[in-house]
């Protein structure tokens, strides 16, 4: 049986009321993230051609962004949940994909261009918007927009829905993380990286590697795909100070820096960019799990770190969900 972890969101009070454009009536429009009005979205993929793609949902903006490889290539307003239906904050996986999907809860209504994020009914699909938070939880998009992030998207790539406006930053990480930093590490790393990259256009997609740290329970778990790979205990330099909720994705190892660069987002207050480095150096890891995360990597895998209990049974409120459907 599938569980989620969670704990107390902050509400969110309704935004402005506007008119409600039609859903085929969205416009693509040549503007910046930060002007686009209700029912507008911008689409620039040849800023980043190639790489893993991110999506970050920011309820207060009421816009989605779309960063490939740690630079953003659109961007779009939605309509996130209403009052007493609010959207769930945190991080997810790309469940299910379905261009036809409909609801199964609410009348059978359209939800074109479905990206599931929960097997409770949070999903990415096309809707009216009316210009402030309306939904059953669900974000809706403009049509034309949904359609294209629906080409991008894959399944077990990461969502971010944060309270709050967030952004990648680049990060370089010295050698293996979660472990010790020598340069012997980088290149064991590096080679089973390449490997991977290597093996992808010929035997299939590895599967999506995703790694919780939680400082609360001093643990760390290992997932590919929907799968346990692993766990155990990790130890946290100052461990008074609890881990940020922050999602790292790895884009690209660099043999000259023998290090290994990640994208991080954070997806909680107080998960300042400037400290995302210095905040995975406090992790570290016993050597058996190391080897199995040595093993896993490949570009676009995620690491996330969170304050919060690892264990289900530990919640301490709704409205919060960190990779939902692995649990």
């Amino acid at each position: 049986m599938l569980t989620r972890r969670t704990f107390i969101a902050s509400s969110l009070a309704p935004l402005a009321t506007a008119a409600v454009p039609s859903i085929a009536g969205a416009q693509l429009v040549n503007k910046y993230a930060e002007q686009l009005q209700n029912g507008e979205f911008n689409w620039f993929p040849e800023r980043s051609a190639a790489g893993p793609v991110i999506v970050i949902v920011s309820i207060p903006d009421q816009k989605v962004h779309v960063y490939r490889n740690g630079i953003r290539i659109a961007a779009s307003s939605c309509s996130t949940g209403k009052p007493g239906h609010r959207t769930p904050t945190g991080v997810f996986k790309i469940l299910q994909k379905d261009k036809f999907h409909r609801s199964s809860t609410y009348s059978n209504a359209p939800m074109p261009n479905m990206n599931r994020l929960t097997w409770s009914g949070i999903a990415l699909h096309a809707g009216n918007l009316p210009g402030y938070p309306a939904s059953h939880g669900c974000v809706r998009l403009p049509m034309a927009f949904s359609e294209r992030l629906f080409q991008v998207t894959r399944l077990g790539m990461t969502v971010v829905i944060a309270d709050e406006n967030s952004s990648p930053a680049s990060v370089v990480h010295p050698g293996l993380v979660l472990g010790d930093y020598a340069k012997r590490e980088y290149a064991a790393v590096d080679l089973s990286i390449k490997a991977k990259q290597y093996a992808e256009g010929r035997v299939g997609t590895p599967p999506e590697t995703s790694i919780v740290v939680s400082s609360a329970d001093r643990k760390v778990s290992l997932w590919n795909g929907s799968d346990l790979v692993t766990e155990g205990e990790v130890r946290i330099a100052n461990p008074r100070r609890p881990l940020p909720n922050r999602v790292y994705t790895l884009t690209k190892t660099d043999d000259a820096k023998d290090s290994l660069e990640w994208s991080a987002t954070g997806y909680g207050r107080g998960a300042q960019a400037r400290r995302a480095a210095a905040d995975l150096t406090r992790i570290k890891a016993e050597p058996r799990l190391r080897d199995a995360l040595r093993q896993s990597l490949h570009h676009g895998a995620t690491l996330v770190t969170t304050g919060e209990r690892d264990s289900p049974s530990k919640r301490t409120g709704p409205g919060f969900v960190v990779i939902d459907g692995l649990y």
